[in-house]
């Protein structure tokens, strides 16, 4: 393969790559701010430049040797010779920082992009130690330009990065550059503001603290968050994202670079609908009917008696020789729809199972720059019901219901107990569901207050998806593992706890500590759920990154 050479080490390079591609692909470090590979290439940032030389055909020696050429739109050539570190090279970028850093207001301490801006690096690694500038620096103004974006026009360096992803990826144009000079900046077109569906990628996109996040302004420094690598469990896109968290609280959700499946974005919907995870609706004791409520000291006990009467329920339903039926939320990973329907099945063999109510909004979406925004808003539609097909089949058979089915089952009084599980974002239970309840013992595990609550026999607390682990399979079919963010709020357990915990129960042994891993083992022996040993995408664990920030005592 052809071969460049950068900073005296040779790299080898695919036609039609960018000298700042090789180089970024090798983890070499060459400073750039405009260019990001998802659009075009304006080169006007300037400090990729970079001294490049080219061998000469007919002596093979090199010539042009102290041009400077921008790195992120030089094509590569077959014995070019790239130096960063030049004192050319050093020059130009010291020239660009001092240039960028002119009218620049220095309010580090008080930005909320410090700790992770560009310009901040930029300027301790390739800018001189102190300014040369003496007169008043130009001031611009503070815009809101959108329901969750605030633009500081004084700290913008005109990358135009957010410009070009509102042309080139979402195609909806609501930024420009409006004016020239020291009072260019960016701006929103009258009327139109930035309200598009994946809007908020624009503050990711932002290399300096000019466009920030609403929601996440001056909430946490961005040193004390620890980044678990996750996935969307929201919607059936499979969005590929860090949750970004300190002391047992979730402060903002980013998205994770993977071509094969959100690229580098993320939907706002995604970005901002994490909010129930802390929501003061949060069911955190269990109850049980008749019982007062339990308090935080009695929470061992709270859980012995709701198990107790968990099993009671299907037990009776059981030995009246009535049907049982068991509704898994496609909110729920797949080891917490495996181990959930394990319990039901050891007790009733012949319960029925159904998947719960798969939310919809609009319509499938696809912009400009080829992401697609899914109008099915559940994580885990097919993996449930992929799970509960197999168990039925293990078991010899039987249909595997959508909720429509089992809601006209509910209303005919078929059913002498009904586990029935929700972990939706906000409440889900219609009134024809809660009509429909009437009469039947309910075991409920769900997350959020809602009606079915005071109808159950009991009240199990389930944990959202960024305080458990587990795996979802998305509107691809692509299974995908993702890790625990942070520790169930109070007394909560994760559905997956919930089921291992109800099934040694009721086989007489003593509980375990219930892992989404092994769990996966134990399903890939199942068959029609070999796929769980062979085909699920487990993120790499060098993904997390814990805060590096060291505390001292006083």
């Amino acid at each position: 393969m052809p071969q460049i050479t950068i900073n005296g080490t040779a790299y080898e390079f695919n036609k039609g790559e960018k000298i700042l591609q090789v180089a970024l692909r090798h983890d070499v470090e060459i400073p750039h701010y405009c260019y990001h590979p998802s659009m075009s290439i304006p080169a006007s940032c300037r400090i990729c430049l970079a001294e490049v030389a080219m061998p000469n055909p007919k002596s093979g020696k090199l010539e042009t040797m102290g041009q400077l050429k921008p790195t992120c739109q030089t094509d590569c050539s077959d014995g070019m010779v790239v130096t960063t570190d030049s004192p050319r090279s050093i020059a130009n970028q010291k020239s660009v920082m001092e240039l960028l850093l002119i009218n620049h207001p220095v309010d580090c301490p008080v930005c909320d992009k410090a700790g992770e801006c560009y310009l901040q690096d930029y300027s301790f690694d390739y800018g001189r130690g102190q300014s040369r500038f003496l007169e008043e620096k130009v001031k611009n103004p503070k815009k809101d330009i959108g329901p969750n974006i605030l633009l500081y026009s004084d700290r913008c360096i005109m990358c135009t990065r957010c410009v070009r992803f509102t042309r080139e990826v979402t195609g909806t144009d609501e930024l420009m550059v409006d004016g020239r000079g020291d009072r260019e900046m960016i701006d929103v077109f009258p009327g139109k503001p930035l309200d598009n569906p994946l809007a908020g990628n624009v503050t990711d996109l932002c290399p300096v603290g000019a466009l920030l996040d609403k929601n996440f302004l001056f909430q946490q420094r961005v040193w004390f968050l620890t980044k678990t690598p996750s996935v969307d469990g929201l919607t059936a896109s499979g969005d590929n994202i860090f949750v970004e968290h300190n002391d047992g609280k979730v402060h903002r959700i980013k998205p994770r670079t993977n071509m094969d499946v959100n690229t580098w974005w993320i939907t706002d919907e995604v970005r901002y609908s994490w909010k129930h995870v802390h929501d003061d609706a949060r069911i955190r004791m269990p109850r049980v009917r008749g019982l007062d409520a339990f308090a935080p000291a009695d929470a061992a006990h709270a859980w012995k008696a709701a198990y107790s009467r968990a099993q009671g329920v299907v037990a009776e339903a059981v030995n009246a020789k009535r049907a049982t039926a068991l509704v898994v939320s496609p909110m729920l990973t797949c080891e917490d729809a495996f181990a959930l329907a394990s319990w039901v099945l050891a007790l009733d063999p012949k319960a029925e199972l159904a998947v719960g109510p798969v939310p919809f909004k609009g319509e499938d979406r696809t912009f400009k720059g080829g992401f697609t925004m899914y109008a099915e808003k559940a994580p885990n539609a097919r993996g449930v019901r992929r799970v509960l097909e197999a168990l039925s089949a293990k078991r010899g058979g039987g249909t595997v219901n959508d909720f429509a089915g089992f809601l006209a089952a509910l209303r005919a009084k078929k059913f002498g107990a009904a586990v029935v599980t929700g972990n939706y974002p906000s409440d889900w239970v219609t009134p024809e569901l809660r009509d429909a309840a009437m009469g039947t013992p309910l075991v409920l595990v769900d997350t959020l207050e809602n009606s079915l609550c005071n109808m159950a026999e009991v009240v199990l607390p389930g944990a959202t998806w960024t305080e458990k682990a587990g795996t979802f399979q998305n509107a691809k079919g692509r299974l995908q593992a993702f890790h625990r963010a942070i520790e169930p709020i109070d007394f909560v357990k994760s559905e997956l706890q919930v089921g291992t915990d109800l099934l040694a129960g009721f086989q007489g042994r003593p509980a375990r500590a219930a892992g989404a891993g092994t769990v996966r083992a134990e399903m890939a022996k199942v068959a029609g759920l070999e796929c769980m040993g062979t085909d699920v995408h487990v993120p790499d664990l060098s993904f997390e990154q814990p805060s590096d920030m060291q505390f001292v005592e006083l």
